[in-house]
This record gives structure tokens, C-alpha cells and sequence, in this order.
């Protein structure tokens, strides 16, 4: 177990009542209500946007989701440290560390595509061990907590047992760096013998696929913040969750290849070293 002696206490909050979560899920599950409540306000189009240095868009939804995120988490843990897409590090030495991206997916959100998402994730000394993702215009709430499996609008999830690659469906995402690479053809290779090929992108294939209604996800040019609750919620599935070279993911992770075990050590053999 994780969790700290007094941190294991269970106190249910709001809807969320009767889950078999810890004090740090339930408040990462409050935290991604909040978050639900702040961006579908804003949905309809009304508000601004700016751009930061990396030439990404930021809105005022993604601020106000973040603020609201920050103070509930560290409210309740204020000797947490906290990494937040809009605020950055603070308290990184700290033995429990919150990932969060409010609004992943901000450029569809400007365009109101509705395959945004929050992501809230918690590490605990490098390891991530509860993670939360709200797919909210799709209503899909995920969680998981390591040890406890992983749940999809209060669905227990299991991955796909399907591990014959000319039978299985795979979804690729954010391919910019595996297309300048060796690794394109490599990826070719496994998108030729695919029963299907598709690119849901964002949270929603890791939802499908810890469902088990695809085999496999394959991506490039991704952060932690994107995936830390997503990697937990599809290995709590029973899946494999690693970068391109089989590498748990960290704070630098850029890369991920997502399957059953069966899947991911055929795909490894051919992907590994080809992008990091």
C-alpha cells in the first residue's frame, strides 16, 4: 500500500461516494468536478486566448481550471508539491508530487472539439500511484489508484486480450517526431498488418483502450502531463504503458506505447530505439 497511515482515511465527497478511494483520489476526483464545472463554461466560445512561448494556446479556462485544481489539492495537502501546465513546479522535492494539465487538449477545446480532457495524476517519489481523467464534453470519468484496478464512469476496466497483431485495432497520435524518423517505417510496418487504424488522439483512445475496445496505442510528442493519470488508469486495466524504448514513464517521457502485455512486447521488438 502507498498510502500513509493517515492518509488511507476515506472521506467520501459529494457524488463520489461509496468509491473505494483514498483521501488523495477522492480529492483528485473533486478537483476534476470543479475543473468540469469551470471549462464547460466556457465551452461556447466565450473567453480568450493568448499564446505562450512555445507557441501553444493558452485560455482563460485553462488558468481558471488550474487555480481551482491548485487550492483544492493543496488545501487539503499543502506539503504536496504541485506541477501544473499553466504554473509550473513548486515543492518538486517533495515525496507526493501533482501532475496536472486542466484543459489537455487546447487547441481543440478554441475550436470546440469536445476531446479535451483534465488530467490529474499523483507521483509518489517517481512513481505515479492515483490518477484521474476527465473526459468532460464525452461525460467519461476515469480513475485508478495503483492496486486498486481502474474504473470508467464506476465500470471496472480490463484491457483487450486480443494479441495477434493482424487482429488488432491500434490508434497512433501526435506521429511529428516519429515522421522524421527511421521509426516511420517501422510504424508502417505495424499500421499494414492492423485490423484497423485510427487516430482517436487525447485521453479518449487510452479510455478505449483500457476498456479494451482497441489494442494499442502508439504516440509521439507528448509530456507527463498528458499521460501520467492515463498510465496508471491502463496498467490498473492490466496493460503495459512504457515510451517507445520500454521505459516507465517519467518526467522527461516524449513517446508511449500502450498494450496488453501479449501486444506491447511484439510492438517493442520493432519500435525500440527509433524515437525516444
Amino acid at each position: 500500500m502507498f498510502l500513509q497511515a493517515d492518509a488511507a482515511i476515506v472521506r467520501p465527497v459529494s457524488r463520489f461516494d461509496g468509491i473505494n478511494a483514498s483521501e488523495f483520489l477522492q480529492v483528485a476526483l473533486q478537483a476534476a468536478d470543479r475543473a468540469a464545472e469551470i471549462s464547460r463554461s466556457y465551452y461556447a466560445g466565450n473567453f480568450t486566448v493568448t499564446t505562450k512561448e512555445d507557441r501553444t494556446p493558452v485560455t482563460q479556462a485553462d488558468v481558471e481550471c488550474e487555480r481551482a485544481i491548485r487550492k483544492i489539492i493543496l488545501d487539503r495537502f499543502p506539503e504536496h508539491g504541485f506541477y501544473g501546465e499553466e504554473t509550473g513546479r513548486t515543492q518538486a522535492d517533495a515525496e507526493y508530487l501533482w501532475l496536472v494539465d486542466p484543459i489537455d487538449g487546447t487547441k481543440g477545446f478554441v475550436r470546440q472539439y469536445p476531446f479535451f480532457s483534465t488530467q490529474i495524476a499523483l507521483m509518489r517519489r517517481g512513481e505515479i500511484v492515483a490518477g484521474v481523467s476527465s473526459g468532460t464534453m464525452m461525460d467519461e470519468l476515469a480513475w485508478a489508484e495503483k492496486g486498486k484496478g481502474a474504473w470508467l464512469n464506476g465500470k471496472r476496466l480490463q484491457i483487450s486480450e486480443i494479441d495477434d497483431p493482424d487482429r488488432a485495432a491500434v490508434s497512433v497520435g501526435n506521429l511529428k517526431s516519429l515522421a522524421g524518423s527511421d521509426g516511420w517505417d517501422v510504424l508502417g510496418g505495424i499500421v499494414a498488418r492492423a485490423d484497423r487504424i485510427r487516430g482517436y488522439g487525447d485521453f479518449y483512445h487510452y479510455h478505449l483502450l483500457a476498456a479494451g475496445k482497441i489494442e494499442a496505442v502508439i504516440e509521439s510528442d507528448v509530456n507527463i502531463l498528458d499521460v501520467a493519470a492515463l498510465s496508471i488508469i491502463v496498467t490498473e486495466a492490466g496493460g503495459v504503458f512504457t515510451n517507445l524504448n520500454g521505459e516507465a514513464p517519467g518526467l522527461e517521457v516524449r513517446s508511449v506505447l500502450a498494450a496488453n502485455p501479449s501486444l506491447h512486447a511484439q510492438y517493442l521488438t520493432l519500435l525500440r530505439g527509433h524515437v525516444a
